[in-house]
């Protein structure tokens, strides 16, 4: 270990598990090092706690490259290697996390990064983007409210949720800001109102800017895919036809596969729309930086509807959100999804808006 990666574990440790939230710990280490006197990667420990999934596996390998191009500390951690892979975590964390002066964590609702949360003594925390989610983890801090992901159902708690409990409602306290703590969300996400104490600073991608592109546009139309499929609250039928819909109308030819999405749902996909499936190696916005990229983007409500028009500001590349039909949703899906998806687009800058493609 270098001697900055040993200061580094004093200083700011930060805890992503997925590609989306490692960007963005990078876009927001930019942000501090051209805000203060502190050089690039000064002080910073990032922490992976690595995921199953092969296709996120290897897009934060990727990630962890770029971290380490950059000249910030990387660690990799197995945390989801077997049933002891937790106690070894963090038990070998443990010191990092009582030294750490700031934590900065990609995800808040992570029952990980809540049970770490217990241990660190630091009295600076940063929440950075997690997608669409910063969203709803700033409202339901703001209302007071235990910390549950929007596309949950409702309902009573399960049995895991109430033995959790007591540590998310401590990591609840813990990100209520107060005379002692300091509580800082780092989002390109439209978050109107906060509650009183936390900061809010803007992520407007500025070293994806810096570091790649300007892309090269193609004259066609790229489809961006999304994983609510997977997450109960899109009908997969009702889903393929829209995509289908969609990629006739506008005439896209390769659809930008979500890290989440599943390998049968996707080759149905391919043969019934004939469109290419591209399986990114990186986040999309570093994927259409660095292009070549369709002159149209193609998204139903997602992250990417927020984030691409700030990572391709300055290119013609225009970018189109179609929204969700209430037909599309399954039985199971939250009460909460179709307001949600709707503020998602609502919310949306610069971007062009669709109303709902047939889906039958």
């Amino acid at each position: 270990m270098s001697p900055r990666a040993g200061s580094a574990g004093s200083h700011t440790l930060a805890f992503v598990e997925s590609p989306v939230q490692l960007l963005n710990v990078l876009e927001w280490a930019h942000t501090q090092a051209h805000s203060a006197s502190a050089a690039p990667g000064a002080g910073l420990t990032l922490v992976v706690l690595s995921p199953n999934d092969p296709m996120t596996r290897g897009q934060l390998r990727r990630m962890a490259e770029l971290a380490r191009d950059e000249g910030h500390t990387v660690r990799w951690e197995e945390a989801r290697g077997g049933t002891t892979a937790p106690f070894h975590t963090i038990g070998g964390l443990a010191p990092l996390l009582r030294r750490a002066r700031r934590i900065v964590m990609g995800d808040p609702f992570s029952r990980y990064v809540q049970l770490l949360l217990t241990i660190t003594r630091a009295q600076d925390l940063v929440v950075v983007d997690d997608g669409t989610a910063t969203m709803e983890f700033v409202a339901q801090l703001a209302r007071g409210e235990r910390l549950v992901r929007w596309h949950r159902r409702g309902g009573r708690p399960g049995p895991r949720d109430v033995l959790f409990a007591p540590v998310s409602a401590s990591a609840r306290r813990r990100l209520t800001p107060s005379d002692r703590r300091k509580v800082e969300v780092f989002s390109s996400m439209p978050i109107e109102s906060a509650p009183d104490g936390v900061r809010i600073t803007a992520n407007d991608f500025s070293w994806t800017r810096a570091r790649f592109g300007p892309p090269r546009i193609t004259k066609g139309a790229d489809l961006v895919g999304t994983s609510l499929v997977e997450t109960g609250v899109v009908d997969p039928d009702r889903y393929l036809e829209a995509v289908r819909a969609l990629a006739r109308t506008h005439g896209a030819t390769r659809y930008f596969a979500h890290r989440r999405e599943s390998v049968d749902k996707l080759h149905r996909l391919a043969v019934e729309t004939g469109l290419e499936i591209v399986r990114p190696d990186l986040p999309l916005e570093l994927i259409a930086r660095r292009g070549p990229i369709g002159r149209t983007i193609l998204s139903f409500p997602s992250t990417v509807v927020h984030t691409l028009p700030l990572a391709l500001v300055g290119t013609d590349v225009r970018v189109a959100v179609c929204d969700i039909d209430p037909s599309w949703l399954t039985e199971n899906a939250s009460p909460r999804a179709q307001g949600f998806l709707s503020g998602v687009t609502g919310t949306a800058r610069d971007v062009h808006r669709l109303s709902a493609v047939s889906a039958v």
